[in-house]
């Protein structure tokens, strides 16, 4: 009619959620995320790291769909769709070194004004980013134990430690192009191997397998976004509070600079040595 718009019925999801009004508000369930921020302290930065924090974990949860489905399209020696789904985590892993722009000025004083209320909690015991962790190939049954009286996050912890990594699942199918690939338990860390560095070789020299090169090189941004990750990760925590221990006991700052020299994917790495 003239002198009316006209507005199509949408449905998104849960129509009926009390205190939203619009299609948009009920799509992502606005009143439910904004909720969700708590400072336990009047320390302004304390709604900043609870915010910060958050987006991470849902960036986590982001990247090991593509993680997981770039390794289910390798599986099916499909490299185009494992190339797709590795670029799209590029772009979720980009987004996630750069989330720590919001924390790393944060002064010790400022951070010592709530660290006291987190109590034990800690971001090493976040099981979505073990569960990255676990699909790059850094596996460690031992680190289960703190999900023990958390059943739901240790059988999803317990399936990916015995599933093939997205490492192991390239290397299978270098192995399926006639590349020698040691056998390795699915549960085992990967460490580096003469052998596997020794296929890449031949893969990043061969014109015949210009396409597991471009493999490759797409693990290999994969694995320098990790290293970016870990280093920022790093540098955050130094600057923020020093060589403190971390909330929940752990070795805080070691530990951090240990992990940020681990290579992932390291023969790819290496292999550079002799190229």
């Amino acid at each position: 009619m003239t002198g009316q718009t006209h507005r199509p019925h949408l449905r998104y999801g849960n129509d009926q959620e009390p205190g939203t009004s619009t299609p948009y508000s009920r799509y992502v369930r606005l009143t439910e995320l904004h909720s969700l921020q708590q400072p336990r302290s009047t320390e302004p930065s304390e709604y900043t790291f609870i915010v910060t924090t958050q987006v991470m974990e849902l960036l986590f949860g982001q990247l090991h769909r593509e993680w997981t489905a770039a390794r289910a399209a390798l599986r099916e020696d499909d490299l185009g769709a494992a190339g797709d789904a590795l670029r799209r985590g590029h772009h979720v892993q980009d987004v996630l070194v750069s989330s720590w722009d919001l924390l790393a000025t944060m002064t010790p004083a400022e951070f010592n004004a709530f660290r006291p209320l987190l109590g034990e909690a800690s971001g090493f015991q976040s099981s979505a980013y073990l569960l990255l962790e676990f699909l790059l190939g850094n596996k460690s049954e031992r680190l289960l134990t703190m999900y023990q009286d958390s059943p739901g996050e240790y059988d999803a912890l317990f399936a990916e430690l015995r599933t093939p990594s997205l490492y192991d699942e390239a290397l299978a199918v270098l192995a399926r192009r006639g590349l020698e690939i040691p056998p390795a338990p699915s549960t085992a860390h990967h460490g580096h191997d003469d052998t596997v560095e020794a296929a890449w070789r031949t893969v990043y020299t061969d014109p015949a397998l210009a396409d597991l090169a471009r493999l490759g090189e797409a693990l290999l941004d994969t694995a320098e976004r990790v290293t970016r990750w870990r280093q920022r990760h790093y540098s955050t925590v130094k600057r923020t509070m020093g060589g403190k221990p971390g909330t929940a006991g752990s070795s805080g700052l070691s530990w951090l600079k240990h992990a940020a020299d681990q290579d992932v994917f390291p023969e790819l790495w290496s292999v550079r040595n002799e190229l």
